[in-house]
């Protein structure tokens, strides 16, 4: 244990919180995360380069701890008209639910990756983490240059070797309990789906690398049980979502409050990729056509404006409320007050 990657790390506690798109978060809770002994994320991967240099600034203001910048491995996509043609009337019955104009393709499906990855480099976070895709060589040589570890998001052993081969400091190992975006790269989502306690094992048992487990862990105990497994690290998403320091709606927090086992799955219907979820009416209708939407991010780009407006109407039927198998055990505490109860469970459970 003294070697592990959390102590290399100089964390107080082995907890890394999840990089979470959606406003979730917000420089507050990155801040109070790092600044009570955890690892704070920032999710990158739906700000221009220009946000995340704000976002970083707005996070040292806070404090001086350091921090993590999670970015998704894409390219502009191509989709042939026909697909588009499809989702656009998929959609259109939604929009006219809620009194929209008809969707339309906007003229960007994602933020340039070149472009984010470079004013990440420039604004030099402590680690930086990848998700649905991997770098190449070139990348992880100029982070390595600038200082930055480098976490690669692994749903199989493929994923895991491929990351370790390159040369990532350390894999996260996503299990498929863990809430939002899959990260498979290598072969089929739906192959990709072990659970978190096995994931890491296998990892841990075939990779040079550390390995941080994702997916599922909500507690100190949940915790205990991924490092006795192999893990080096937890990272955290959905325990932290009730936070105040979350910068998600409301209305969101109120149906996590009110989640009960079983309550999530995995949908297609809103970006393109397999997420997991609050299930609701959208998710369950749109299933039958779920496989015929564009990949992700062109079908998140355009289901954009629904999401937006469902969420203004507070219509949780059609909002994307992301969250992991574990929604139901999440606590509505202020960050000191949950990384404190994390680490008196996780230290109960090995006494």
């Amino acid at each position: 244990m003294s070697t592990a990657l959390w102590q290399r790390w100089h964390l107080k506690l082995p907890v890394i919180q999840a990089p979470m798109a959606g406003g979730a978060t917000t420089p507050q809770l990155i801040s109070a995360v790092s600044g009570g002994g955890g690892l704070g994320f920032l999710a990158g991967a739906l700000l221009s380069p220009e946000q995340i240099r704000q976002e970083a600034a707005a996070i040292r203001a806070l404090g001086s701890r350091p921090f993590g910048i999670n970015l998704f491995v894409q390219q502009e996509p191509m989709p042939g008209k026909a697909e588009l043609e499809l989702a656009l009337q998929l959609l259109a019955p939604w929009h006219a639910e809620l009194g929209l104009a008809p969707p339309v393709v906007p003229e960007r499906f994602c933020q340039p990756f070149e472009r984010q990855l470079q004013a990440l480099i420039e604004v030099k976070p402590f680690v930086a983490s990848f998700a649905f895709g991997i770098l190449d060589r070139e990348q992880l040589r100029a982070l390595k240059q600038a200082g930055i570890s480098v976490i690669g998001t692994a749903t199989n052993l493929a994923e895991g070797l491929a990351w370790a081969e390159l040369g990532a400091d350390a894999v996260c190992a996503q299990g498929r309990e863990a809430g939002g975006h899959r990260g498979t790269f290598i072969g089929e989502p739906q192959q990709s789906l072990r659970p978190m306690l096995s994931l890491v094992y296998e990892l841990a048992q075939n990779l040079p690398v550390p390995v941080i487990a994702a997916g599922g862990i909500m507690n100190g105990a949940d915790m205990a049980a991924a490092m006795r497994h192999g893990a080096q690290a937890c990272q955290l998403g959905t325990a932290f979502l009730r936070c105040a320091e979350s910068g998600i709606s409301p209305l969101w927090k109120q149906a996590l409050a009110e989640a009960k086992p079983g309550d999530t799955s995995l949908t297609r219907a809103f970006s393109g990729r397999y997420a997991r979820g609050l299930a609701n009416r959208y998710m369950r209708e749109m299933e039958p056509w779920q496989e015929r939407l564009p990949a992700y991010p062109v079908t998140n780009a355009l289901t954009g404006p629904l999401r937006a407006a469902a969420a203004k109407a507070e219509r949780v039927e059609l909002m994307s409320l992301w969250a992991g198998e574990g929604v139901a055990d999440a606590r509505e505490l202020p960050v000191s007050q949950l990384l404190a109860q994390l680490q008196s469970e996780w230290q109960a459970a090995y006494r």
